[in-house]
């Protein structure tokens, strides 16, 4: 999936996390632990195919300060055996445990009308279908089950995303199906 949101109903860099929005860059994965004796990395990737993440050039980390050439080794389950310029020993490898993988957001490929980068959509406001306002966008996670959206008035699954209108700094949500039923299962 290159570095883009999900097809139906969010488009994806990144599944998960806060940190895919910040001066004009995209989160592409978070490393994840150290691999091996010679400085490799597992990483997870929040791009659709998990070599992709070494597509976009070099990465860059939470500051911007430091940046690495990549190059991937491997693919595993939910991201990638990769190695960073630099990195050469799992000594070196360890201390960059939990470190989120940037690039800038102009690297990107543009996407198709309806999809969006995940970056896209935090700081966004957040209303129901009637307009009522749910807070902003905090972030957007994944825990394996799914994208999720952190907003202020709380979590809501990415499925229940009606509309995005960028330009005007909003997104719509429907309430899911399921918790309709279940509401009103409740209510008897």
């Amino acid at each position: 999936m290159s570095a883009r949101a999900q097809r139906q109903p969010l488009p994806n860099p990144a599944r998960s996390s806060s940190d895919f929005r910040g001066a004009g860059r995209v989160c592409l994965g978070r490393i994840v632990g150290a691999k091996g004796l010679k400085g490799e990395l597992r990483v997870r990737a929040y791009t659709e195919r998990a070599r992709d993440i070494a597509a976009y050039g070099p990465v860059e980390d939470e500051t911007g300060r430091r940046s690495f050439a990549l190059s991937v080794v491997s693919e595993t389950e939910g991201g990638a055996i990769v190695r960073l310029k630099g990195v050469a020993d799992r000594t070196a490898a360890e201390k960059l445990k939990g470190m989120a993988l940037y690039v800038p957001r102009e690297r990107l490929p543009p996407l198709p009308e309806g999809e969006y980068y995940h970056g896209d959509l935090i700081g966004l406001d957040a209303v129901d279908e009637s307009g009522r306002g749910l807070g902003r966008v905090r972030a957007i996670r994944d825990y394996g089950a799914g994208a999720i959206l952190e907003i202020e008035d709380g979590l809501w699954p990415a499925g229940a995303i009606a509309a995005v209108d960028l330009r005007a700094g909003k997104i719509v949500l429907t309430q899911p199906a399921e918790l309709i039923a279940h509401n009103e299962k409740g209510k008897h």
